[in-house]
């Protein structure tokens, strides 16, 4: 059953918790301040071994990796090292090959070895011959010597649940893992950063011997690459930035607050659908009467937790998994499904979960192939987030009433309100590199309001919408013959569309 200790306890209880811990660059100093480039030199002239990948999806396409040295603190190039781990998928046609294209899935934090296999399937072959193609997992991440704080489960975001008691307990958990990680990973955690990444994306770039990149990033990987631009405007060639988040809001509280209206929209949608087919699903038979059925067992899942599959769902984790399948238009009947099996375990029937919900289920619990401390090692690296957990609870409060089901996710704490501030200052965007920045209007992740802010920051951009479709990240994952003709075409020949272009589902 749910705690029901008092809200003041636990905050009382986390207070300083984790002020410092010890963490270098406590106090906000700049430790990473640009270096002479003498001093770097040896990092940008590294010869790369490439060797097979030993990763199941580059080894059958021919993908070879290696691993890039870099400085672990830009501003001390003689102390400390880490490494980067990179892949390349090299141009089928070496002549027609104009440059290398480095690349980001997102997350933060997303492993990125293997994502530009999807991203080159959705090239023209006169466009993928232009290009050797480079995968990386960013310092601190997967191969590339991943931080791993030890938590007691996997993902580190959650809703905040149904009221004070349960939020109380998000305070206790986010403290908590902020704790784990200043007690594992304190040397570090200064250094795991955006602008470090982009430090270490221009030494790929000298280590394989280009004078610019290329650069293909989605979701978080758009506020990287509009990073990279900034830093190395001179070192930037063509720059695709699909489903794009604005980099004044990014960060654990703005960019996150925005995923509130977004997923609220597009479970609207989703329960049409539903309603639509309740014979089948049984949620009732109009939007009202599907969005009670999941409030409901929100409300439930608090007064008794769901116990599916060895796992205990309760309200901190049930819009969680909502959130993880309403990215996707086309996932309709998965989160339907999903859905099912929750109520079915709710009222008490036998239910084993399928894979795709015991997928996302571990996702969000397991520990076995680490834990998502490398998502809130650079999010909370990059941007300060407020401190006091009354903040929040206020944020949570005030969205209940138009966000039923996901203001208390998108306003809830996370454990960057007990991080040591971050070494250096957010990254102001205003460029004008030449780029081209997707983005649909039902996205969920990154809400269609931040590509347009990002769009008018970066004045060079052109922009294409992809109108009335719920999808994240399109180029790749979402076939669409506009969006593709625009990508390709930017890719082909450098040149952007003349004015902004809206495309349609095919």
């Amino acid at each position: 059953m749910k705690r029901t200790r008092a809200l003041t306890a636990v905050l009382a209880s986390v207070t300083g918790l984790v002020a410092c811990a010890g963490l270098v660059g406590c106090a906000g100093q700049d430790v990473t301040a640009k270096a002479e480039p003498p001093a770097l030199e040896r990092f940008y002239q590294q010869q790369l071994d490439w060797k097979a990948c030993d990763n199941p999806k580059l080894d059958p396409v021919g993908g070879q990796c290696a691993v890039v040295t870099v400085p672990l603190n830009y501003a001390d190039p003689q102390g400390a090292t880490t490494t980067v781990a990179i892949s390349r998928l090299a141009s089928p046609e070496p002549a027609k090959r104009r440059g290398a294209m480095l690349s980001n899935p997102g997350g933060p934090g997303g492993s990125g070895l293997d994502f530009m296999i999807d991203v080159g399937a959705a090239m023209t072959p006169d466009v993928r011959a232009q290009y050797d193609l480079i995968g990386m997992d960013p310092r601190g991440v997967g191969r590339s010597a991943a931080v791993n704080c030890h938590w007691p489960r996997g993902f580190g975001l959650e809703s905040a649940g149904v009221d004070a008691a349960s939020f109380a307990e998000s305070v206790a958990t986010q403290a908590d893992f902020a704790a784990r990680c200043a007690t594992t990973e304190a040397a570090r955690l200064p250094f795991i950063s955006t602008r470090n990444t982009a430090r270490d994306m221009d030494v790929i770039r000298g280590a394989l011997g280009v004078d610019k990149v290329s650069y293909f990033g989605t979701s978080y990987g758009t506020y990287l690459g509009a990073v990279f631009t900034q830093m190395f405007p001179e070192r930037s060639d063509r720059i695709v930035l699909d489903s794009a988040a604005d980099p004044d809001a990014y960060g654990p509280v703005g960019m996150m607050q925005a995923m509130g209206p977004a997923n609220e929209a597009a479970l609207d949608l989703w329960a049409d659908w539903a309603a639509a087919r309740d014979n089948e699903y049984h949620f009732g038979s109009s939007r009202a009467a599907v969005r009670a059925t999941v409030t409901d067992l929100i409300q439930r899942s608090a007064k008794q937790p769901i116990r599916l599959g060895g796992f205990e769902i309760d309200d901190h984790t049930v819009p969680t998994l909502l959130f993880v399948g309403l990215d996707d238009q086309r996932a309709y009947e998965m989160v339907a499904g999903q859905l099912r099996q929750l109520v079915d375990a709710a009222d008490g029937k036998a239910v084993q979960p399928d894979d795709q919900l015991r997928g996302n289920l571990e996702h969000i619990f397991d520990t076995k192939d680490g834990d998502g401390s490398p998502q809130m090692a650079v999010m909370c690296g990059d941007v300060a987030a407020p401190r006091d957990p009354a903040f929040y609870l206020r944020n949570i409060e005030a969205a209940r009433a138009s966000q039923p089901v996901f203001g208390a996710f998108a306003n809830n704490i996370t454990s960057c309100a007990f991080w040591a501030p971050p070494a250096e200052a957010p990254t102001a965007v205003h460029n004008s590199v030449p780029s081209l920045i997707l983005n649909a209007t039902g996205d969920t992740r990154t809400a269609y309001q931040g590509a347009v802010a990002l769009h008018q920051k970066m004045t060079g951009s052109a922009f294409v919408t992809l109108q009335d479709v719920s999808i994240h990240y399109i180029f790749g994952r979402f076939p669409n013959t506009c969006v593709y003709s625009a990508v390709n075409a930017y890719l082909r020949d450098g040149t952007l569309p003349t004015s902004d272009t809206t495309c349609r589902a095919d």
